[in-house]
């Protein structure tokens, strides 16, 4: 064998061999690209999942916060009732309590049962 020979052997085994890296590091990455793909399609699901989840929370919060509003309402009408029929009452309470003192001459002359 010649120098030349010696040497063009080198770059054929250098180039083979740097070309079984490059296929070797493609194939790899391949794979790693795959994995990362099916772990971000997997992420995403459960991103989407508990994105549905915290909609469902939401919409129910807001659901619970119109019915205390509504209560609340409701609450303030009847509180508003009240407030006029225990001024009514005490209107008439005030009624008989005068019409009590104003008669209580009569109670002498009346028996008692």
């Amino acid at each position: 064998m010649t120098a030349g020979t010696i040497a063009d052997d080198v770059v054929l085994y250098a180039f083979v061999a740097g070309l079984v890296v490059v296929l070797v590091a493609t194939v790899v990455v391949v794979i790693r690209g795959v994995e990362l793909w099916r772990r971000a399609k997997r992420a995403g699901g459960a991103f989407t999942a508990e994105l549905a989840s915290f909609e469902e929370r939401s919409a129910r919060s807001e659901r619970l916060l119109a019915e205390a509003e509504s209560s609340s309402q409701e609450l303030e009408a009847a509180l508003a009732r009240l407030r006029v029929s225990r001024a009514r009452l005490n209107v008439l309470l005030g009624s008989l309590q005068a019409a009590q003192r104003r008669t209580r001459w009569l109670r002498v002359l009346l028996p008692l049962r």
